[in-house]
């Protein structure tokens, strides 16, 4: 037997009641003999996600019965359907009628196909599964290995190497250790890189760091991880050792699996004393994928060769001192230090720009357009600079002027800008969701996020919601309204708006981001003077589209004296507060310290006050 070295998180919380039945389950794949048909029995999705990753997942199948023992739908009236699936005879969803319990996918194939390929199909109609849009995109093809960060969208190549003569076979193929190939005159790819289970190696640079972050992410983070009293944990790296205990994982091993991240989902944060230097992918890529969950990792001291792999961004995030006593800095440390480790080595955004050295096009993050309609040429200076100053790089400012004229001072802004821009006009007896939809006629972003121009956006506000919406999977993706701001009273409350990171029915409509193609196949916003937000939500619910509500930092909804078209009255929002600031908190804008990840010493804010005043 092999001594391998090992990890392990000591202290994690105690395990909920659906995590126990997933335990009690686990992840089995049983054979029939004689007929190439299996079962696979997983505790829940998470575990059946993680299959997609290991080497049963190879085998060929003309027919499975995927059982889910606890299965939780994603929204009320969940229909998602089969995915795409070659030589389909036939399939039967079984879905437990309360929308959480046990869910049962069974399809028959007319010709053998890998069990990878049956399950990505039996994954759609249990879970949102919609890739990011793009206009180009390179395939990837996995020969002779099966990479943990190999997207469920990824071909697995069994034999030899086959070209084609009508079209090129492969755009970029991966290949396993000491996978060598015969190359041909004219090979049937256009770049081959060795790759690891946790990494690649481009030539003439370190090896990339890559994981899957459909399969890890901060989906379902526990809100009660960020109180004072969170479970904190502790990462140990063990030596090599032939017979391991229980909870130790392998080190060169699939890494954060679907009982790790269900224990990382409760946990607020996971110190590391100690860090070795042997096998630094695979130690970097444990580091990273904890990252991604959001529990807020602390790293005192990594080893040149783990901390070079590490894109900057994260490193500066993990050596820095996690912030004491909970609240907004402990929150706000984990959005950032997610969002750095989410794009910097998830697959669907580290790929592209690895390969743009060989495909230069394709190293862009998917355009997205910024639609901002309004009746209020006065709020414009101050909405648009916070649209200039977004770090997301493609990005065009859509202006919509539904009946005003444009402000010379927003013009020269724009102009001065270094952004595509597009200023559309439209007579203002036009209903706004007829204006919204002649600015996103005039869209050429693949994606389209709708700003509101009397809210306030942090700078990094648009990559949160592409983020998410890589992630998620979901058709529609936006934050609540948590933070408003009473400008009558000076004050930011805090307050209930569903729970972040989830599934959801319904979020913030300042804060709307959708493919423009799956705006336009619903039938786009409806021509209403009024709840145009509610009505595009209504529309992809009942097309039977996915919605997820993020984090909701970065965005705070402001309530003024007049203007708005639904005014409940400020104690509304006073009665379901559960903490107040005076001004606008720095953590929930993004002023922060980059290492400290503390506000900056001028934007410092005081801790949660007492309630307002009511006179």
């Amino acid at each position: 037997m092999k001594w391998r070295d090992h990890w392990r998180l000591v202290g994690v919380p105690r395990a909920g009641r659906a995590e126990l039945l997933g335990r009690l389950v686990g992840l089995r794949v049983l054979r029939i003999p004689g007929v190439r048909r299996v079962v696979v029995l997983a505790g829940s999705t998470d575990r059946l996600r993680d299959l997609l990753g290991r080497p049963a997942a190879l085998y060929p199948t003309r027919g499975a019965v995927v059982v889910v023992a606890y299965w939780r739908a994603p929204r009320r009236g969940w229909s998602g359907g089969i995915g795409a699936l070659e030589h389909l005879r036939r399939h039967r969803v079984a879905l437990p009628c309360r929308g959480r319990g046990t869910a049962v996918v069974t399809l028959r194939l007319s010709r053998p196909a890998q069990l990878r390929e049956v399950l990505r199909a039996a994954l759609a109609a249990l879970a949102p599964g919609r890739p990011l849009p793009a206009p180009a995109e390179a395939s990837l093809t996995s020969h002779g290995t099966l990479p943990a960060y190999l997207p469920a969208a990824g071909a697995v190549l069994r034999g030899d190497v086959v070209g084609s003569p009508d079209i090129r076979a492969h755009d970029i193929l991966l290949r396993g250790p000491g996978d060598t190939g015969v190359e041909p005159d004219s090979p049937p790819y256009a770049v081959d890189w060795p790759a690891v289970r946790h990494g690649l190696q481009p030539p003439g640079t370190a090896p990339a760091v890559l994981v899957d972050a459909l399969r890890i992410n901060p989906r379902g983070r526990r809100p009660d991880c960020y109180r004072p009293d969170a479970p904190r944990v502790r990462l140990d790296f063990l030596p090599a050792t032939r017979r391991p205990g229980p909870g130790m994982y392998p080190l060169d091993g699939p890494g954060v699996t679907a009982p790790v991240l269900a224990a990382l989902r409760r946990t607020g944060v996971v110190d590391c004393p100690q860090v070795p230097d042997a096998e630094p992918v695979a130690v970097a890529a444990l580091l990273v994928q904890i990252a991604m969950t959001g529990a807020v990792l602390s790293v005192p001291a990594l080893p040149q060769r783990v901390a070079g792999l590490i894109v900057p961004e994260l490193r500066t995030l993990l050596t820095a001192p996690a912030p004491d006593g909970g609240g907004l800095a402990l929150e706000t440390r984990s959005v950032r230090q997610r969002r750095a480790a989410l794009r910097g080595h998830a697959t669907g955004f580290a790929l592209p720009r690895l390969a743009a050295t060989v495909f230069p096009p394709l190293g862009a993050v998917p355009s997205v357009s910024a639609i901002l309609p309004t009746r209020r040429p006065e709020r414009l200076p101050a909405v648009v600079r916070m649209l200039v100053a977004q770090t997301y790089p493609e990005l065009e400012i859509v202006l919509c002027l539904h009946g005003v004229e444009l402000p010379e001072p927003v013009r020269a802004t724009l102009a001065g800008s270094g952004r595509p821009y597009e200023v559309v006009r439209v007579p203002g007896t036009a209903s706004f969701g007829a204006a919204l939809g002649a600015a996103t006629g005039r869209a050429r972003g693949s994606l389209v996020s709708k700003f509101d121009d009397d809210d306030s956006y942090a700078a990094e506000h648009v990559w949160d919601l592409v983020l998410a919406r890589h992630y998620s999977g979901a058709t529609l993706v936006g934050k609540g309204s948590e933070f408003v701001h009473l400008e009558t009273r000076g004050v930011t409350l805090r307050r209930p708006s569903g729970t972040a990171e989830s599934d959801c029915q319904v979020v913030a409509g300042g804060t709307i981001l959708i493919a423009r193609g799956d705006l336009e196949a619903v039938g786009g916003w409806r021509p209403v003077p009024r709840s145009v937000d509610l009505g595009l939500l209504d529309r992809i619910r009942r097309d039977g589209g996915g919605i997820y509500r993020t984090h909701p930092f970065g965005y705070v909804y402001h309530r003024r004296a007049t203007g708005h078209t639904w005014d409940p009255g400020e104690d509304y929002f006073l009665d379901t507060a559960s903490a107040y600031w005076p001004g606008l908190p720095a953590e929930v804008l993004g002023e922060v310290d980059t290492a400290s990840g503390r506000p900056a010493p001028d934007q410092r804010t005081d801790s949660a006050t007492a309630r307002p005043d009511r006179s």
